[in-house]
């Protein structure tokens, strides 16, 4: 399988109603925006170095960890397209998973082996190669939303191996799954990928930032651009630690009860959950022998849905679907009724 870089934009592009994304909100929260507005008399001025060094400094405080175990990144994807430097020569990405890093890898010209999950797509080792030198894993895993607890994560750690969790939706799901506070722990090489995007709706602006051993984060970004983050990336970033953590808590309870009556809601309707999900996407088969006709006749309603024929190990039988209030969903089912009522 030839993986192309299709994501859950291309589907909600134009989209009324978008579950494709899974971008927390339509628009960043109010205090975001004022705090970015207030940054755009700056733009004149190239961003200064200390202004990357003082948003370095809060990620590292807020995570405990040394400022030198921080880089701070234009968005996860800048933090995969890194991963060739570290000159592996038996890559492993474990599927279902988000198609970056085996794209990135695969356009090096680095071997990769794809390690697919079955249902309900738990963390197993029996197909991960002994001689791998990087293993790439999600979690919480992207499309399923399976989190991996730190025990088995701990065991794909080995001595001479790198191995990159990304944990782009784990600040909602909860920072006691994080293996940050493993890094000194485990053998090997750990790099840790953290996304402020998703809960806080700036995907525009591509924002998030790697946390490993100040040797392997030389290696990683040996050859990065000078100016690497703009202005108002940084403005970002200090506004979400100095005023967004404290809304976390709140935020994630929320997410948790609307994916909470959401899976009933999908359940009640016909749709099957084929994984135990702890992040804010559900994977779903829709109650339809088409289903791809089915998402078909959804987008030319304007409602967008995340086609699941991309993701390694899955098809168009699957769908992903972001959290979203009960609202949207009724919506959703109700538009999904009536376009299955229309045929018979």
């Amino acid at each position: 399988m030839s993986l192309s870089r299709i994501h859950g934009d291309d589907d909600a592009f134009g989209a009324r109603l978008d579950f494709a994304v899974n971008v927390a909100e339509a628009q960043p929260p109010t205090w975001l925006i004022q705090r970015l507005q207030s940054a755009v008399t700056d733009l004149a001025a190239y961003p200064h170095s200390s202004d990357l060094a003082a948003v370095t400094a809060m990620i590292a405080r807020y995570h405990g960890v040394s400022e030198d175990h921080v880089l701070v990144l234009s968005g996860v994807s800048e933090g995969f397209a890194m991963l060739p430097q570290l000159k592996p020569e038996n890559a492993v990405i474990i599927h279902p998973g988000f198609s970056e890093p085996d794209i990135v890898l695969t356009e090096a010209q680095i071997p990769v082996h794809r390690c697919i999950l079955a249902p309900p797509f738990e963390l197993s080792f029996e197909n991960i190669p002994a001689n791998a030198d990087l293993v790439v894993i999600g979690n919480p895993t992207n499309p399923t939303g399976v989190v991996h607890s730190k025990e088995l994560l701990a065991q794909l750690c080995a001595p001479g191996r790198t191995v990159v969790i990304d944990e782009a939706f784990l600040d909602i799901v909860g920072e006691q799954y994080s293996m940050i506070d493993q890094l000194d722990a485990v053998e090997g090489r750990l790099i840790i990928f953290r996304s402020l995007t998703k809960t806080w709706s700036i995907a525009g602006l591509r924002v998030g930032y790697a946390i490993a051993r100040p040797e392997t984060l030389a290696r990683l970004s040996a050859y990065r651009r000078h100016w690497p983050m703009g202005t108002l990336q940084l403005r970002a970033i200090e506004a979400v630690f100095d005023t967004g953590i404290m809304q976390l808590p709140e935020r994630r309870a929320e997410m948790i009860a609307q994916r909470s009556e959401m899976i009933e809601m999908l359940a009640n309707s016909g749709f099957r959950c084929v994984s135990s999900s702890q992040a804010p996407y559900i994977l779903v088969r829709p109650p339809s022998t088409q289903p791809e006709e089915l998402r078909m006749a959804l987008k030319a309603q304007g409602i967008a849905v995340r086609r699941c024929d991309t993701f390694p190990g899955l098809d168009f039988s699957y769908w992903r679907l972001a959290v979203r209030p009960r609202d949207q969903v009724q919506r959703l089912l109700t538009a999904i009724d009536n376009i299955i009522g229309a045929k018979k």
